[in-house]
């Protein structure tokens, strides 16, 4: 399986691409190929031309959550595949794989909307979709989790911003939508998240079952340590020193401070776009 950094916070030394405060990852594994993420503009779509890379025929996109860093390059998606039809050219309409709850409205005070421009009704007008809580295979080896079991205190969930319920009241919104990909290599998972609300270890732990196998060969993606609480850094610390991956390429909403002290306990090694990985 192959994945390219097609959006991230930085970009690779030397490599001429565009980089914005997102994420989204191609990844391609026997014939199947998989959209994560759009980011937040239409810079994934520049950077994949720069690259050589084709996103008109894509067998699935699939949505860690539906904050805007995430979700807002749908729009620039849905007019690619648009402007392609009326030139006909060869391509073909991927199935969105998000969890349910993905395309609600999500808002903060005083900023307004940080969720989904589209409802799922919109979304179905331009791809097929997959809604799904529970684990759908992409693959024979990539397996999109579904909603994330919570089984780590330190890690339990600060809400951002609010959702509606049905009656209009403000509901703190706590990310059920989060999500990741697992990829089954032969030496391990390889673990492909976008921002980790859910709990980066929360994350590992459900792959591992999900995929029956405890080996950790790579985490790639962000790890929503953004000033984590002495608690949660010291917890996540703990339980990646045991967990004893190969390397972790921590990126995105992961500051600093943060990736200091993981290089601490696990290889840490440099993401950017532009940057390719291969995992068999």
């Amino acid at each position: 399986m192959k994945l390219t950094v097609l959006v991230d916070n930085n970009t690779l030394i030397d490599r001429y691409f565009f980089a914005e405060p997102g994420l989204s990852f191609l990844l391609e594994d026997s014939g199947t190929r998989v959209l994560f993420d759009t980011g937040y503009s239409d810079i994934f779509l520049k950077n994949a031309r720069k690259m050589g890379l084709s996103l008109l025929d894509l067998d699935y996109l699939a949505l860690s959550h539906g904050h805007l860093d995430h979700s807002w390059g749908l729009e620039p998606l849905i007019r690619l595949f648009m402007e392609a039809g009326i030139e006909r050219l060869p391509g073909r309409s991927p199935i969105l794989v998000a969890h349910p709850l993905a395309f609600e409205s999500k808002k903060i005070e005083g900023i307004g909307e940080i969720g989904s421009l589209f409802t799922p009704k919109k979304l179905s007008e331009h791809f097929r979709l997959q809604l799904s809580s529970t684990p759908f295979w992409l693959s024979e080896r990539l397996v999109f989790l579904g909603e994330i079991p919570g089984n780590f205190a330190f890690e339990a969930g600060a809400a951002v911003g609010y959702v509606k319920d049905s009656e209009g009241n403000k509901i703190p919104d706590l990310l059920r939508d989060d999500t990741a990909l697992v990829y089954r290599a032969e030496a391990g998972l390889v673990i492909i998240t976008g921002c980790s609300h859910s709990g980066i270890c929360n994350i590992t732990e459900y792959a591992k079952e999900v995929c029956g196998d405890s080996r950790v060969l790579d985490i790639v993606g962000g790890f929503h340590l953004l000033e984590p609480s002495e608690e949660r850094m010291s917890g996540t610390l703990e339980y990646l020193k045991k967990l004893d991956p190969e390397c972790l390429h921590a990126c995105h909403c992961t500051d600093l401070n943060s990736k200091i002290e993981l290089s601490k306990v696990c290889r840490l090694k440099e993401v950017g776009v532009g940057l390719q990985l291969e995992y068999f």
